[in-house]
């Protein structure tokens, strides 16, 4: 299944399939595949997606077209609710356990938006093969067709639907200018280990006086996570988290199955907390990164910044190409975490996903307004892209180009459907660094598979612990991970063991012993 899901990505870059099985959309888009399903009372379906609501209209212009379509094939409309990105964790939890009924399809994940948690706190609706066959016809038969229905299943049943069917690569790492990076005397203008930043970074301070190194701000992701991929061959257990920070690891790819804890265990977290004290005295970002909310990836288009830090699907669908335009030479490159030792895992087929919300007072009609966004070409390419010719245009040879004039920051549709993206729909767009391929070729090349993607953690069993030790992560790592503590060693030592009296050791061998349990279940399946 998983030869099969590699080949299936390099196909989708490439667009061969792609662009064949285009060729065939039309006839399937006419296809009735809900006929005899009483649709006679006109519903409003809601979908939580995250991200800033947009303030350009192109939204509203786009979804006055899009219910048109939905109301002419199921007797629907479509409407989103944004969890938006200032206190993004606690507000998307506290609206799904709220039981609020206006919502329905919920945009979720396992590895960063608490799908196994959610399912455990009721917050979605089971879906019976019965009930997917019947309202989600085409997208059962394509995640059925992959095998893939048993990553969504807690106790024999299913609760979400995966983003099975859709290239992307999530692993962090900084971005920088590659024409600075030559100028600091970096090899090839290359960063090819966490230290190099640090030479990066000085270079920016004494040439640069109106740039910041790094203008990071309170939601940067935690670059000290990065250093510890980087410098041990721990694997991260997504969606774990203690609070909103990746803290279990499995002890290596070739021993997943042994739960440690790099931030309580070794040395790395030392050394990564002196290297973010030296970045922080150095200047390399505000003082006050801590409280600060604004937009640094503008900050690196405008050149006020020297890096940023995201995924590598960021990287080569819009960092790279925007700042080929809006800095002409700068040529950004990605130092990803996990270079140094090929700490990179392959894509988790549940990075995205559906749910229905349990409270849902119409799941049948969610679902197959769900159904018609990931299949059919028409609601696809609306939801995804928006309307043709203003929002974007399809060239001569099939790929997606935007109208002269258009800028990203300015006119983005930013309807963020990421929990049902299609490899058959999509079209190659011609923004994209012309490297994507080559990059995503060269990441599968040494990637290893996720061990964990079954993984259900009864975190029931440790509510109250990992409340305790979350409250002491709030205190500490901020200031570890921004460099303010004075002495963070001393800091580390008084962390770990206020992550000691908070049940570390009692979380810690439960979790071992749901592990213990999967990979006998893993075992058995072989």
């Amino acid at each position: 299944m998983r030869k099969k899901n590699v080949i299936r990505r390099i196909a989708a870059v490439t667009l061969c399939a792609a662009m064949a099985a285009q060729t065939m959309i039309p006839a399937l888009a006419e296809e009735n595949v809900f006929e005899g399903i009483d649709t006679s009372d006109h519903e409003v379906i809601t979908m939580l997606v995250l991200g800033n609501k947009p303030t350009n209209g192109r939204l509203e212009a786009m979804l006055e077209e899009l219910n048109a379509v939905l109301t002419e094939k199921v007797n629907a409309e479509l409407d989103l609710f944004y969890i938006e990105w200032t206190d993004w964790q606690t507000q998307y939890n506290v609206q799904l356990l709220s039981g609020d009924s206006r919502v329905d399809i919920i945009t979720t994940a396992t590895d960063w938006l608490y799908a196994w948690e959610n399912t455990q706190k009721g917050a979605f609706l089971p879906l019976s093969e019965d009930m997917l066959k019947t309202y989600a016809p085409k997208t059962w038969a394509q995640v059925d067709a992959d095998g893939d229905w048993d990553v969504c299943k807690y106790n024999d049943e299913i609760y979400f639907i995966p983003e099975d069917h859709y290239t992307q690569y999530t692993n962090h790492g900084m971005f920088y200018r590659g024409d600075w990076a030559k100028e600091a005397g970096l090899e090839d203008g290359t960063i090819t280990k966490y230290e190099d930043l640090t030479d990066y970074f000085a270079w920016i301070l004494e040439n640069k006086p109106d740039c910041i190194p790094f203008d990071a701000n309170k939601n940067t992701g935690n670059i000290i996570t990065g250093y510890l991929t980087s410098k041990t061959d721990n694997v991260i257990i997504s969606g774990v988290n203690v609070g909103n920070d990746e803290f279990w690891f499995g002890m290596s790819p070739d021993d997943p199955f042994t739960v440690t804890s790099p931030y309580m265990e070794g040395d790395a977290l030392y050394d990564a907390a002196d290297l973010m004290k030296e970045w922080n005295d150095m200047g390399v970002w505000r003082e006050d990164v801590m409280n600060y909310d604004g937009d640094t990836r503008e900050a690196m288009y405008a050149g006020t910044s020297g890096a940023d830090q995201h995924h590598s699907q960021t990287y080569y669908s819009q960092v790279k190409p925007n700042m080929d335009v809006k800095q002409e030479g700068s040529d950004v490159k990605m130092y990803y975490w996990g270079m140094e030792n090929n700490n990179v895992s392959k894509p988790l087929r549940t990075h995205g996903a559906a749910a229905i919300n349990s409270y849902s007072e119409h799941p049948e009609r969610a679902l197959m307004v769900y159904d018609l966004l990931r299949n059919d070409e028409t609601c696809y390419r609306l939801i995804n892209y928006g309307i043709e010719g203003v929002d974007y245009i399809v060239t001569e040879d099939g790929k997606l180009d935007y109208p002269e004039g258009y800028d990203t920051s300015r006119d983005a549709l930013d309807s963020n459907f990421w929990c049902g993206r299609n490899d058959d729909l999509e079209l190659q767009n011609v923004s994209w660094w012309d490297g994507t391929a080559d990059m995503i070729a060269n990441y599968d090349s040494f990637a290893y598979d996720y061990p964990y993607e079954a993984l259900i953690i009864d975190k029931n069993a440790i509510e109250a612990e990992m409340a305790a030790m979350a409250n002491v992560l709030s205190e500490y790592l901020p200031q570890l991970r921004w460099g303010k503590f004075e002495d963070p060693h001393a800091a580390i030592d008084e962390m770990r063991e206020k992550l000691m009296a908070a049940g570390y050791e009692d979380v810690k061998a439960s979790i071992q012993a749901d592990m213990d349990a999967y990979k006998e279940s893993l075992e058995t399946a072989e």
